[in-house]
């Protein structure tokens, strides 16, 4: 036994003495790696602050804390916040009970969160909703789109009008929002809140559509557009009360018909676009148009002086049409003045009838034969104004109604893609429309308008549709 003990001893006194040198060399490692590790921080340190060197950027965060905010298969979170971290943020609290019923009956059965616009200024608010303790139907909070909003609609509508009315980016939407109201909002949340509106009001804009296609007189134009790197147009049919836009389609006959129908049963005004020319049932043809050809053509050749006698005998006969269209005495007769019209056009374009010959005449000569071309092959589309009163002789409502559009063509900041095209095409439509309801367009009045909506269940556009549909059918009755 003294044997084996004494063994044991020696080898317990061999491996004390092994991990015991191991663990000196492990300090001494350990220092030689802090001192390596200290000199490659000061290496690091003085090629940072070097003239010509920049600083390293990581794109990617690959801590721990950035990891746990994925799914299984590396999705970052919705980003919609814990129910703890709300908490810090909210400014205001607000109940909301359910109307007729007494406040001690109820219990508190959930709470909802919100951006909204509050004297100016966005604030975040906690609204505790109280019901019966068995009430399937909780009470809506007004000015939210749903039981999940986070933003008001106040804030939807100022983002479209910022991006879609006023024309600027959604970049550049957010760094307004933040600077006037304080609200941190990310691009895209408000892609996301355009994509809500939009999908809110598609029932209005084909409504709208509906109500253009039942007017007497509509007001038709285009202008070029983009959807990404593809070449399109933009259409707006117009009347006083409504305006309609279609964003990011071809210019071809069937994008108009595909808003009035086969043929539109009133009086359309248009330029004197081909794809115009059988798609109403009467058309008069914009007299701005030709007015510009003739003025252009005058002003580039001012020695040639029949050109200049040619456009003051014109805009006479432009002026003597518009003082007999708002002649309230004529409540007769109207045709004949038509008439007497069209025999002074024809005799003021005595060269319509020749022939052009590119050769041997001069571009200028050949445009002014082409315009007496256009002037009396359109004759019967000139003086419908003057038939009928209630028309406008030019189409400047829808160019008036494109205008912008053209602009924020012209700055490049048209649709990046068809689904973003169409959310125009709604937005604005529905914008545009009210705004000829209102006497100021301005947020307080959308925000009534949208409120009536939600009190009546149909929107205004809708009660209009049903009226006059109404009225059609008790007149062919």
């Amino acid at each position: 036994m003294p044997d084996e003990s004494s063994t044991i001893l020696a080898r317990l006194s061999d491996e004390i003495n092994r991990l015991t040198k191991r663990v000196a060399e492990l300090e001494q490692r350990n220092q030689e790696l802090e001192t390596e590790n200290k000199h490659l921080k000061d290496l690091l340190h003085r090629q940072g602050a070097s003239k010509d060197a920049k600083a390293p950027q990581f794109k990617e965060n690959y801590s721990v804390d950035q990891q746990k905010g994925k799914g299984k298969r590396g999705r970052q979170s919705t980003g919609r916040r814990a129910q703890d971290e709300k908490l810090d943020f909210v400014s205001y609290d607000v109940d909301i009970y359910p109307e007729g019923v007494g406040k001690t009956e109820c219990i508190e059965r959930r709470q909802q969160y919100a951006w909204r616009f509050i004297s100016g200024r966005a604030e975040y608010v906690c609204y505790h909703i109280y019901g019966l303790p068995i009430a399937r139907e909780l009470p809506a909070i007004s000015g939210l789109r749903n039981s999940r909003s986070e933003y008001g609609i106040e804030i939807i509508l100022t983002v479209a009008f910022l991006h879609y009315w006023i024309g600027i980016s959604l970049d550049h939407v957010c760094e307004v929002m933040a600077f006037f109201t304080g609200l941190d909002l990310s691009k895209s949340q408000a892609n996301v809140l355009l994509n809500q509106l939009s999908s809110d009001w598609e029932q209005e804009y084909d409504t709208i559509a509906q109500l253009l296609a039942h007017q007497l007189v509509i007001y038709v134009d285009e202008t070029g557009w983009q959807v990404g790197k593809q070449a399109c147009y933009t259409w707006v049919f117009s009347t006083a009360m409504h305006v309609l836009f279609r964003c990011g389609v071809g210019r071809g006959k069937a994008e108009a018909q595909a808003i009035l129908g086969g043929q539109f049963s009133g009086i359309g005004v248009s330029d004197g676009y081909a794809a115009y020319k059988y798609l109403f049932c009467e058309h008069q043809l914009c007299w701005a148009h030709l007015l510009r050809k003739a003025i252009k053509l005058m002003l580039q050749h001012p020695n040639d002086h029949h050109y200049r006698q040619f456009f003051d005998d014109l805009y006479a006969v432009y002026q003597q049409a518009v003082r007999w269209q708002r002649d309230q005495r004529l409540s007769v007769g109207r045709a004949l003045k038509v008439e007497l019209l069209k025999a002074r056009l024809r005799k003021l374009c005595s060269r319509w009838q020749e022939s052009i010959d590119p050769e041997a005449m001069p571009i200028h000569e050949q445009i002014f034969i082409r315009l007496q071309h256009e002037l009396i092959n359109g004759i019967d589309a000139l003086f419908v104004f003057v038939a009928n009163p209630q028309v406008e002789p030019t189409n400047n409502r829808s160019e008036r109604n494109l205008r912008h559009e053209a602009e924020v063509r012209k700055g490049g900041r048209t649709s990046k893609t068809q689904a973003g095209a169409e959310r125009r095409s709604i937005i604005m439509s529905v914008l545009a429309t009210l705004n000829t309801r209102f006497e100021g367009f301005t947020l307080e009045h959308l925000l009534e308008e949208l409120a009536q909506w939600t009190q009546l269940g149909l929107s205004r556009f809708q009660i209009e549709l049903a009226g006059m549909t109404q009225t059609n059918a008790l007149s062919s009755a």
